[in-house]
């Protein structure tokens, strides 16, 4: 900036000074503008320390991790639903199922009371039939299996024994199944069944027929039907007797499990079961009669012949599969040889 002149010799050298100062004190203003714009434009750098990048590593594997876990909790959920779910429809259908079978036993149920004596009978008869004829099928089966196999010749013992004539003395029971043979207590199990029918008659008083289960004695239960008989009105006119009393239509034998007694093999031998109860027997006077299943008629015969060596008259009731020891006052009695 310039300065005014003076009349001082001195002057103007000191001029020159405050000329340059003020010179130098600009740009110093002017650079340090500069400066500061380029500062308050220039991009910031940030520094990131490097336990920050393992802080994100360590995150990120947490995240996959609750990621997975996540998934597995949702797929077992869908499993639990899909099991639930058909939890659900099994149990309808076992529900289904257990309404038809009550209503087809009670139609038969309903059907067997509306019948008579005598239709009961042929209903009897009818399944015995359709057992017989099942056992025949499979007989055949056996057969035309058998036809082209080598049969080796078979020894035929003949013994001299009379013609069979109906039992009505002193008669033992036996069950031959499984080649296993079983004593069947009926003497003791039909008393057990009298003492407790003579505790249950009133019982028809309310009812048409009473069913009850009286054991086990020796492996075996008896199960027993009552029915109310009322006596006809022409009856009672020509007899005096009338009113309604108790009668036995039916008893059938019922095993405790399905293996019982001894092999034919142990029976025959010294100190068996088979020859303690023919011990406690009257030869001669004794009916032995053996309930016979299809799978152990050869062992009858082995039976058969010890039998008739002690003396004992021997009787046959021969049974079809899946058809229990049973009878009833209106049965056939057995015939022995």
């Amino acid at each position: 900036m310039p300065r005014h002149l003076t009349n001082d010799p001195a002057a103007p050298e000191h001029d020159s000074f405050l000329d340059i100062v003020a010179n130098i004190v600009g740009i110093l203003i002017i650079l340090v503008m500069v400066v500061g714009v380029r500062a308050k434009n220039a991009p910031v750098v940030a520094s990131i320390p490097a336990d920050t990048h393992r802080a994100d590593t360590e995150l990120e594997r947490e995240l996959a991790v609750e990621q997975s876990l996540r998934s597995d909790v949702l797929q077992m959920a869908n499993q639990v639903r899909a099991i639930r779910q058909e939890a659900i429809v099994r149990h309808r259908h076992r529900a289904e199922l257990a309404a038809r079978t009550a209503a087809w036993q009670q139609k038969i149920q309903s059907h067997t009371d509306q019948l008579d004596s005598e239709s009961r009978e042929n209903f009897a008869l009818e399944r015995t039939l359709s057992a017989a004829q099942s056992e025949l099928q499979q007989l055949r089966h056996e057969r035309d299996q058998t036809q082209n196999a080598k049969v080796d010749p078979i020894l035929v013992e003949c013994y001299p024994t009379p013609l069979s004539k109906t039992v009505h003395g002193h008669e033992v029971h036996f069950r031959l199944r499984g080649q296993r043979i079983m004593h069947i207590p009926v003497d003791e199990l039909l008393e057990r069944f009298k003492a407790d029918a003579r505790r249950q008659a009133h019982k028809l008083l309310n009812a048409a027929e009473l069913t009850d289960t009286v054991g086990p004695i020796g492996g075996f239960r008896l199960r027993y039907t009552l029915e109310r008989y009322d006596v006809p009105l022409e009856l009672h006119l020509e007899t005096g007797r009338g009113g309604s009393y108790a009668r036995l239509r039916r008893w059938t034998m019922i095993p405790v499990r399905s293996q019982l007694g001894e092999t034919v093999e142990e029976a025959l031998a010294e100190g068996s079961r088979f020859r303690e109860v023919l011990s406690s027997l009257r030869p001669g006077r004794t009916t032995v009669t053996i309930w016979t299943y299809p799978d152990s008629f050869a062992s009858f015969r082995q039976l058969k012949k010890e039998l008739y060596r002690l003396g004992f008259p021997t009787a046959s009731r021969p049974l079809p599969y899946g058809v229990p020891i049973s009878g009833s006052p209106h049965g056939s009695r057995s015939a022995a040889e």
